[in-house]
């Protein structure tokens, strides 16, 4: 396992690849089995792994729960990143949900207690919920790591413009984006934000929820097919980019899955592999050995390059270059 600095403004040394704990428990139906997590903890840790990404939304808290577990013993060998926002509970009662301070100050009580631990590493709301003025995110935020509850700040899912005006206000060290050869959009204003401004990204989603894995096309179930009745549809350019990665697998002796994962490491961030089963860990794992060549990812850019619109667009024909 490699690991790096996360962000420009942090000496936080983290592992190349996250593990991402939403699939640890059941209590929403589907995920990793009780035997399966600490085999798939132990695993992560073993390479070398030390960063967990979690939320109180994952299986109602239970998630939380196993890595408290299993990490109880070890707390600082690991950085973990929670996220609060839609509340552990089933059926929040509205003063539950949102990112205002209220919702905020019970997450991360709850979060704490459900660890095991007196600190989370990387902390922030789940989503832009639409409602809570910045500046209270912002100042609470600040607050709870001034109260030693958080070391690091950071948002999940919000525009790019909402992300750099809380970042004027508090220290972000952290966002955490969809990111895969099927959503680029990040790179239109997010990406370059994060760069700007020296915040670690993290990739969830890296690889489309099983799609670039080329599962789907052999009748496997997944995540995509648990709100559908049909198969996965492929489109002109998913169809061309799973195409290149079976190429690029078959040249490179590897599997789909793991290019697709190979092409993310080039990107500058940090994939969370959301592992519901130890197979899917150990193949991803085995992607950090995998050297794709120049040639290789430049034909999967060109397939999966999207339109950075207006004015990006516009921007590229009228700049000027030396």
């Amino acid at each position: 396992m490699k690991y790096q600095l996360f962000g420009k403004h942090t000496g936080l040394p983290v592992s190349q690849i996250i593990l991402g704990a939403a699939n640890f428990g059941a209590r929403k139906g589907y995920g990793a089995s009780a035997e399966e997590i600490p085999a798939i903890l132990g695993t992560y840790a073993d390479a070398g792994g030390n960063f967990i990404d979690i939320s109180d939304r994952y299986q109602l808290g239970e998630a939380e729960e196993k890595v408290g577990e299993f990490i109880k013993s070890q707390r600082n060998n690991f950085v973990v990143c929670s996220k609060y926002t839609r509340s552990s509970e089933s059926d929040p009662k509205p003063a539950n949900l949102g990112n205002h301070r209220k919702s905020m100050q019970q997450a991360v009580d709850g979060s704490l207690r459900r660890l095991q631990t007196d600190y989370i590493d990387i902390y922030m709301p789940h989503y832009d919920d639409g409602l809570t003025p910045l500046e209270e995110i912002a100042r609470g935020l600040e607050d709870l790591v001034k109260a030693g509850k958080v070391l690091y700040t950071g948002l999940a899912n919000f525009p790019a413009w909402k992300a750099s005006m809380v970042a004027q206000m508090v220290p972000l060290a952290a966002l955490q984006i969809e990111y895969n050869l099927t959503q680029r959009t990040a790179e239109r204003e997010l990406l370059p934000m994060a760069g700007h401004l020296g915040i670690g990204t993290m990739f969830y989603s890296p690889l489309a929820g099983g799609l670039l894995t080329g599962k789907y096309r052999h009748g496997e179930t997944g995540r995509l097919l648990r709100s559908r009745d049909d198969v996965v549809r492929e489109d002109e350019t998913t169809h061309g980019i799973l195409n290149k990665l079976e190429t690029i697998a078959t040249e490179t002796h590897s599997t789909s899955g793991q290019v697709a994962l190979a092409w993310t490491f080039d990107r500058g961030g940090f994939p969370i592999i959301g592992a519901r089963k130890i197979n899917h860990l150990s193949e991803a794992l085995n992607a950090l050995e995998l050297k794709l060549t120049d040639e290789h990812i430049s034909e999967l850019n060109v397939l999966s390059e999207i339109s950075l619109g207006y004015p990006h667009d516009l921007l590229k024909t009228v700049q000027i270059s030396y």
